[in-house]
């Protein structure tokens, strides 16, 4: 049986590494966006729209060998 005294401790121990973990990713991620900045956008100019449904563009620029 574990005495609730060790347990405790062990649990503090537990979260206090937890946090000294999370405050270093934190400090990585804050390096790197010092460093490098925003490497990648969300989104390039080359995506299509998401919110366009129809495929008319791609119709009229269809090559001819692609019939059609």
């Amino acid at each position: 049986m574990t005495d609730p005294a060790d347990a405790a401790a062990s649990d503090a121990a537990a979260a206090a590494d937890a946090a000294a973990a999370a405050s270093e990713a934190a400090a990585r991620r804050r390096r790197l966006a010092e460093v490098f900045g925003d490497v990648l956008p969300e989104g390039s100019s080359d995506e299509p729209n998401p919110s366009r449904r129809d495929d008319r563009w791609y119709e009229e620029n269809r090559p001819p060998h692609h019939g059609g």
